[in-house]
C-alpha cells in the first residue's frame, strides 16, 4: 500500500483505526505529518474519528496518546510472552516448533520428543562418518550417492512442520545442514534453550546467543549420540584441515603434531605413486632435516600400539588400573582421604570463625568488651579465616584433580572395551582413544636385522627402523612417534607388560585377568 501512495497511485488511506496504521508511535507519527501530507494523501481512521482532512479537530489532537497507547499494548504483551518464555526454557522444556531431524513429538505429549528410528539412523550415519575424519561436504557427497532423503524431503515425505522447500534433488545434501547436525547438543538427550534472540520488538533480526548464555537441561529425551561421541566430533571439527589438491582426506586429520614444534603436520602425495602419501613438517624445510612419516608407516605403526593397549586391558585390566593410577595420581586413597577430612574441619572453623566474630560483636556493642580488644579479635579472626578460605581452595583443587583422574581411567577402559573386536585401524577407533601423534625427526643408524619396537622409560614413545631396501645397506631410518591417549595421555605399554609379570610373582597377589 506504502509503495503504491508513493507512486500517486492511492489518493485516500482508510483504516479501522489508528493500530491498524501501525503499533510503532514513531513511524505512525512519521508518516501522519510527513509522508501523507507530502504526497496529498487523505488518511481516515474510522474508530478514532481521526481524519487528516480536520487538522483542527480534538480527536486528530488525542491521536499522539492513542498512538503511545496503541504502542504500549504489543510491548507489554512482547513482556509478558518473553517472561513465559523464559520460564519454560529454565525448566527444560523445548521452545522450538520445528524439531530437529532424527526426532519427532511423544503422541501422548508436545513438550516430549522421541526418537524417529530411520532418521535416527542417518544422525548416527553422519557421525560416524565425521569421526573417521571427513568433513561436512565429503558427507553430504556420500549420503547423496547412497540416495538419502536429506531433511526437508524426508519431513515433507512423512508431512512434518518444514519451514524450507526441497531444491533441486531430494537427495542433495547442503554442507550446511550435516555441519547444523554435528553441533546440536540436542542429540545428547539435552535441551537447548536461548540459543538465538532478538533485541526487541521492533527488530525482528534473529541472532546467535553465546553459548555460555543458553540453559542446557540433561536427560530431557532419548539421546541418539552418547556424550564422548559427540564430544570427539566437536574436536575433531575444531582441527579440521582442508582437503589435498586430490579431493581426498586422511583418518590421520587434526591428530598429527610436530614433536618439536609443535605445528600440525601436513599430507602430501608422492609424484610417481598417489598410495605413498607422507607427513611432513611445514618447518623441516630450508636443508633442515624432515619430520615426516609416510602415511602407510604411520597406520601401521599406531595400529599396533594401539592392539597392545586394548590387548593388555582385556587380558589385564587390574594391573593396568592399578599402574596407571600410580602414574596419573599424585597422592595416594590414604592421603586424599586425609585432605577430605582436612577439608571439612577447614569449613567447619570458618563457620565457627563467623559465629565468634559475631559474639564479639555484640559484646563490643553490650559493653562487656573494650573496642581495643574488639579491634584485635577481629584482626586475629579475618587474618585466620583468610587463610582457611585459601587452604580450602587448594585442598578442593587437589582432591578434585585426584577424582577427575579417577573418572577419567574409567571412561579409557570403557572406551577400550568397545574396540576390542576391531580388525585394524580406522577413523572411529583412532579419534575415539588418541588425543594427538607427535612426529619426532628421523634418526639413521647403523643397520640392524630386523625391524625394532621400544618403550621410552617415560613411556612417551615407540621407536621403530625400517629395514634398508638394500641388504648390504649400512645405515637405516628410525621412526619415533609419541602417542597421546585421550583421557589418559601416554601409555608405557612395556613398563606394564613388565609390572604385570613382576606382581603374578609377588606371593599371596592374586589379580583377576
Amino acid at each position: 500500500m506504502l509503495s503504491d501512495a508513493q507512486t500517486g497511485k492511492v489518493g485516500t488511506i482508510v483504516t479501522k483505526d489508528l493500530s491498524r496504521l501501525g503499533r510503532d508511535s514513531t513511524m505512525v507519527g512519521y508518516y501522519q505529518k510527513y509522508v501523507f501530507p507530502q504526497l496529498e494523501i487523505r488518511y481516515i481512521a474510522v474508530n478514532d474519528h481521526y481524519d487528516s482532512a480536520n487538522p483542527n479537530s480534538v480527536d486528530n489532537d488525542m491521536a499522539l496518546f492513542k498512538n503511545l497507547f496503541n504502542e504500549f499494548y504489543p510491548l507489554d504483551t512482547s513482556r509478558k510472552i518473553r517472561a513465559v518464555k523464559k520460564m519454560k526454557g529454565e525448566s527444560g522444556k523445548t521452545l522450538t516448533t520445528l524439531i530437529p531431524y532424527g526426532y519427532k513429538k511423544d503422541p501422548n505429549d508436545n513438550n516430549h520428543w522421541i526418537i524417529d528410528d530411520e532418521a535416527a539412523k542417518v544422525v548416527k550415519h553422519i557421525f560416524a562418518l565425521c569421526m573417521e575424519g571427513r568433513g561436512p561436504s565429503q558427507i553430504a557427497k556420500q549420503l547423496e550417492a547412497e540416495k538419502v532423503f536429506n531433511p526437508t524431503a524426508y519431513k515433507i515425505e512423512k508431512r512434518l512442520p518444514v519451514n524450507t522447500k526441497v531444491k533441486d534433488s531430494p537427495y542433495r545434501w547442503e554442507p550446511s545442514s550435516v555441519a547444523d547436525i554435528l553441533v546440536r547438543i540436542e542429540y545428547t538427550g539435552c535441551t537447548a534453550a536461548f540459543k538465538t534472540y532478538t533485541n526487541s520488538l521492533w527488530d525482528k533480526k534473529t541472532r546467535h546467543n553465546p553459548k555460555e548464555n543458553w540453559v542446557i537441561t540433561p536427560d530431557t529425551h532419548e539421546a541418539i549420540i552418547d556424550e564422548e561421541t559427540f564430544r570427539k566430533v566437536q574436536q575433531i571439527r575444531e582441527k579440521r584441515h582442508r582437503r589435498t589438491k586430490s579431493g581426498k582426506s586422511t583418518i590421520f586429520s587434526g591428530l598429527l603434531y610436530c614433536y618439536d614444534c609443535g605445528n600440525r603436520l601436513s599430507r602430501n602425495l608422492s609424484r610417481s605413486d598417489d598410495n605413498q602419501a607422507f607427513f611432513e613438517c611445514p618447518n623441516s624445510r630450508n636443508g633442515e632435516p624432515a619430520h615426516y612419516i609416510r602415511e602407510s608407516v604411520l597406520k601401521e605403526l599406531v595400529w599396533m600400539h594401539i592392539k597392545q593397549v586394548i590387548s593388555y586391558v582385556y587380558c589385564h585390566e587390574s594391573y593396568f588400573r592399578e599402574y596407571m593410577k600410580r602414574v596419573t595420581e599424585s597422592i595416594s586413597q590414604l592421603e586424599l582421604k586425609s585432605l577430605k577430612k582436612q577439608l571439612a574441619q577447614s569449613e567447619n572453623r570458618i563457620s565457627e570463625i563467623d559465629r565468634l566474630y559475631l559474639k564479639s560483636y555484640e559484646d563490643n556493642a553490650n559493653g562487656k568488651l573494650t573496642e581495643e580488644r574488639f579491634q584485635t579479635i577481629s584482626a586475629q579472626l579475618e587474618s585466620e579465616q583468610s587463610e582457611l578460605k585459601s587452604k580450602a581452595i587448594q585442598l578442593q583443587k587437589q582432591i578434585e584433580t585426584q577424582e577427575q583422574n579417577t573418572e577419567n581411567l574409567d571412561k579409557f577402559i570403557s572406551l577400550v572395551r568397545s574396540h576390542i573386536e576391531d580388525n585394524g585401524l580406522n577413523g572411529c577407533n583412532l579419534h575415539e582413544l588418541v588425543q594427538g601423534i607427535y612426529i619426532e625427526n628421523c634418526d639413521v643408524e647403523n643397520n640392524q636385522d630386523e625391524n625394532i619396537e621400544v618403550d621410552d622409560n617415560e613411556g612417551k614413545c615407540i621407536v621403530i627402523s625400517k629395514k634398508p631396501k638394500s641388504s648390504t645397506a649400512k645405515k637405516h631410518r628410525i621412526r619415533k612417534i609419541h602417542i597421546k591417549y585421550d583421557f589418559i595421555g601416554f601409555i608405557p605399554v612395556k613398563s606394564l607388560m613388565q609390572y604385570a609379570e613382576e606382581s603374578e610373582k609377588r606371593p599371596g597377589k592374586e589379580i583377576s585377568a
